[in-house]
């Protein structure tokens, strides 16, 4: 899309290069100092007038409180994507297995925590910010696919729809 792509998970793995020796829970300690530093970059670039993606598991109680003093700088466009469970946690765990800077993350690991990771993904509550919104089906490749999605995020006044 040529602009800036902010990516939550990114900036927590950047910290605990800094913190040797940390150890990932749900909440932990940067996981809680990465918001201000997510929101504070976010709002940097809006300010500066920069076209930004802001990317992130955005659970409303968390998010929403954070996005809506945002909503004066921006025209909100909201990707919802979503997967089935088996597939979430498939790509966890390859994920983790691939990259172990992922390790700073509270995922799940293939020995144990998958009844835990079905649990959190149940009580997932996608972020409920007025703002047209599109959900992606990211099961195999992208439905609707790319060309559809910048459509949607690039448009004046798109409408909120599922596919």
């Amino acid at each position: 899309m040529g602009c800036p792509a902010i990516c939550r998970d990114e900036i927590k793995e950047g910290m605990a290069h800094s913190n040797p020796g940390f150890v990932a829970a749900p909440g932990d300690e940067l996981t809680m100092r990465t918001l201000p530093v997510f929101f504070g970059v976010v709002e940097l670039l809006l300010r500066a007038g920069v076209t930004t993606v802001a990317e992130a598991a955005f659970q409303d109680h968390v998010w929403r409180p954070r996005l809506e003093p945002l909503r004066g700088l921006a025209r909100l466009r909201i990707v919802h994507c979503v997967v089935g469970h088996d597939v979430a946690l498939r790509r966890v765990l390859q994920r983790s297995q691939d990259n172990p800077v992922r390790q700073v993350h509270a995922d799940p690991r293939a020995d144990r925590d998958s009844a835990d990771f079905a649990r959190r993904r149940g009580t997932f509550d996608r972020v409920s910010v007025q703002a047209p919104w599109l959900e992606v089906d990211t099961t195999d490749g992208y439905k609707p696919g790319l060309d559809e999605i910048v459509r949607f995020v690039s448009g004046p006044q798109a409408s909120s729809r599922s596919c």
